[in-house]
């Protein structure tokens, strides 16, 4: 089988956050998933993309289903995945995955239509392939086009310019508890991008006393002083809980920050009086069983969800614009892939067209000379040119080819006319990368 991009995961649309944190990886744990996968069966290159609403593997593979039961096996041995779970996993391959990484880059599957994070977000999982060594040509193309698609989408359209933020829909569910939230206490658990967005929108709605807790005091205290909030202590987290209104919880610990014992605890200190908790952390910060605490109204993504499809209208007029321009790029860029395809084969072909006259030249001179220098130079002229002629014609056509079967069957014929053997396929592969390393350097 031919290689070909693939790519294999779960996101909000397939799963609930119950699943999503059951194969969320950390961070350590995605180097030791890149090293594991990439000396897996029918995986050449391999990225892993995680956030807080999607687990994926992006994949240059040689054989689809091999690779697939490859990431299987992975899921199972290290995350005790159930065969029932494996519904929740797409499994989508040529022009249906590169069109799903270029709408991912872009925004366009992102809970929020156009969110800006998750180019951060696929950039940083690129970095950690490299890093890793799990990429190569064919998914660093795949990754730099995503990324040049994701600016052009953004630049073109209108995609990116509404007010609609997860941390938007924070207001809004706690407006649906709460009613008016001026003079509201909010405590934010985590210090990262949310918690920010989160404390901009809650002050804007009406929310006075703002508190800031994590397990980094630095960044605690500098983003505090940035948004004219109160960094507070850990240690101290059951008294702010217990005066906090409004909770949201984002940080990237495995354990829960808030038990259903501290949150009964919360509730009878403040007799049961109305609160909100949000959890936007995968895995969760906050225990599911908070929710049927009496008083406590315990939100997470999926509540989150809920309330931005109620906006998706507003948006849907700049996402079909996107996903056109996106039809458009994996159109042209497939093209592209194809031509990736065949390059060994064409390297090696010249490599055997140059064998094939470097043998004739050398009988010739055996034959019929000794030569002079520039009669030995016309020769070499003479057959370079004719080289260059036959194997650019063969090169062109095999390029231009329109579909991929076409171009397979071109393909095999070009290697039984010049005998191509799976080893001068690898040594031309060899060169391709030896060439482009160098250019990077």
């Amino acid at each position: 089988m031919e290689p070909t991009l693939a790519v294999i995961g779960l996101n909000y649309r397939t799963s609930p956050v119950s699943v999503r944190e059951r194969f969320w990886i950390a961070e350590p744990k995605r180097y030791e998933a890149l090293h594991q996968l990439v000396r897996s069966e029918g995986i050449e290159e391999v990225i892993v993309l995680v956030t807080c609403n999607r687990t994926e593997f992006i994949l240059w593979a040689n054989d689809v289903p091999t690779a697939a039961n490859s990431v299987l096996r992975l899921l199972t041995n290290e995350f005790q995945l159930k065969l029932c779970e494996w519904s929740h996993f797409y499994r989508l391959m040529d022009d249906v995955a590169l069109t799903h990484v270029f709408q991912v880059a872009a925004g366009l599957d992102s809970m929020v239509l156009g969110e800006p994070e998750i180019t951060a977000h696929l950039r940083e999982a690129w970095k950690q392939g490299q890093n890793a060594g799990t990429t190569g040509r064919f998914l660093d193309t795949v990754i730099q086009k995503a990324l040049a698609v994701s600016a052009r989408v953004r630049t073109e359209t209108s995609i990116g310019d509404s007010i609609l933020t997860v941390p938007y829909a924070f207001v809004e569910l706690s407006m649906s508890v709460l009613g008016d939230l001026s003079g509201r206490e909010v405590l934010l658990i985590g210090a990262g991008k949310r918690s920010e967005l989160a404390a901009q929108c809650l002050r804007n709605a009406g929310a006075t006393c703002i508190k800031l807790m994590s397990r980094t005091p630095e960044r605690t205290e500098e983003l505090a002083r940035k948004l004219d909030a109160k960094a507070v202590s850990c240690d101290d987290r059951l008294f702010h809980l217990k005066s906090a209104d409004i909770v949201v919880c984002s940080t990237s610990g495995p354990h829960a920050v808030i038990s259903l014992k501290d949150a009964s605890t919360i509730a009878r200190s403040r007799q049961h009086k109305l609160m909100v908790m949000i959890d936007i952390a995968v895995p969760r910060d906050i225990d599911p069983r908070v929710g049927a605490v009496e008083g406590i109204h315990l939100f997470d993504l999926d509540d989150l969800e809920q309330v931005i499809k109620k906006h998706v209208n507003e948006r849907r007029t700049a996402a079909d614009e996107a996903n056109k321009i996106v039809a458009i790029e994996v159109q042209g860029f497939r093209r592209r892939l194809l031509a990736e395809r065949v390059t060994p084969a064409i390297v090696a072909m010249r490599l055997r067209l140059d064998e094939l006259c470097q043998q004739e030249l050398d009988f010739l001179r055996k034959k019929f000379g000794p030569f002079t220098l520039d009669q030995d130079q016309v020769l070499n002229t003479l057959a370079s040119h004719i080289t260059q002629r036959l194997a650019s014609s063969l090169a062109r056509e095999l390029r231009e080819l329109p579909d991929r079967t076409g171009q397979d069957m071109m393909t095999v014929s070009v290697h039984r006319l010049f005998l191509l053997e799976q080893s001068d396929l690898v040594e031309a592969g060899k060169k391709i990368d030896s060439k482009a390393s160098h250019s990077k350097e």
